[in-house]
């Protein structure tokens, strides 16, 4: 297959995938207007329309999709064989596609890859901070990080760090005002900053545990935001209680910027978890990666 036809395909098998011209050109590096040319030069060659274009949205025709499913594994297939002809190379290379959430990319990807990279310069590490449950497939991804309970049994997982707790605080300002709540029922007397989730977007329902009493508890306030970092900024300025990774707020509440209130009702759930599709072969690079990210705790 000439290298141009190869280029086409490509340019057509993104914007199928990525169903937007401007997401497609993004990730392949070239101007909307470059790809809309290609794809439609494609379509020309084969006398055939393979996508349909309206103002808002672009789907694959019947034989865009046939070419979609028929081309897209198979392209993947050869991608990944080429990757792993790089153990033959005297330093593992090639560029690995990981998909996580803002936290464990903070604490524990960043520093893992500060360790790693300066030793091998020839890995390219692509990081799509996402806080939704991606598809990896659908997405291309190698390896995504998500909590141990959300990851799929199919999937092969590797623990990457500790168990981790809740925390419900609040800004000694704001129980000033208000006393401290003893049980979650009493959560319906408080302002509470909310979360809207990414994946549903419904508000995030307070999950808390003690002994043999599961509640989740849908509480009310004046505050809700789709940005998670926020949480933290308004219980800190007395706007509210916030439930938040207890790591997050360890600090303020040992300086007493914060109170902690419910911890017996926040026990330890499963931390961060690399995982990836089972029949994936691991590259060299892919599984020194594995290995800097492996929790050893």
């Amino acid at each position: 297959m000439p290298r141009t036809e190869r280029n086409d395909l490509d340019a057509f098998l993104a914007v199928a995938r990525e169903r937007s011209f401007t997401r497609a050109a993004a990730k392949l590096g070239v101007s909307q207007s470059a790809l809309s040319q290609t794809v439609r030069a494609l379509e020309a060659r084969l006398g055939l329309r393979l996508l349909t274009r309206t103002t808002r949205s672009v789907a694959p025709t019947e034989a865009g999709e046939r070419l979609l499913r028929t081309l897209g594994p198979a392209f993947d297939q050869i991608d990944a064989t080429l990757s792993a002809l790089s153990e033959f190379r005297e330093k593992p290379s090639g560029t690995i596609r990981i998909t996580a959430g803002e936290h464990p990319v903070e604490t524990i990807l960043m520093p893992a890859l500060e360790r790693l990279l300066p030793d091998y310069p020839d890995i390219k590490i692509e990081v799509d901070v996402d806080n939704t449950l991606t598809d990896l497939v659908a997405g291309r991804y190698d390896a995504g990080i998500r909590f141990g309970e959300q990851v799929a049994k199919d999937m092969i997982a590797v623990r990457i760090g500790p168990d981790m707790r809740m925390a419900v605080v609040g800004a000694p300002s704001y129980f000033a005002r208000r006393p401290r709540p003893k049980v979650p029922q009493d959560l319906t007397e408080h302002a509470c900053i909310n979360i809207r989730l990414p994946t549903h977007g419904s508000l995030y329902a307070w999950e808390l545990e003690k002994g043999k009493q599961e509640l989740r508890v849908h509480v009310e306030g004046p505050l809700v935001f789709n940005y998670p970092p926020l949480l933290l900024r308004s219980a800190l300025t007395g706007l509210g209680l916030a439930c938040v990774f207890e790591d997050q707020v360890q600090e303020h509440i040992a300086e007493g910027r914060l109170v902690r209130v419910l911890a017996d009702w926040c026990p330890p759930f499963p931390g961060y978890h690399l995982y990836y599709p089972s029949r994936r072969q691991p590259m060299p690079a892919f599984s020194l990666l594995v290995d800097a990210l492996r929790y050893r705790g």
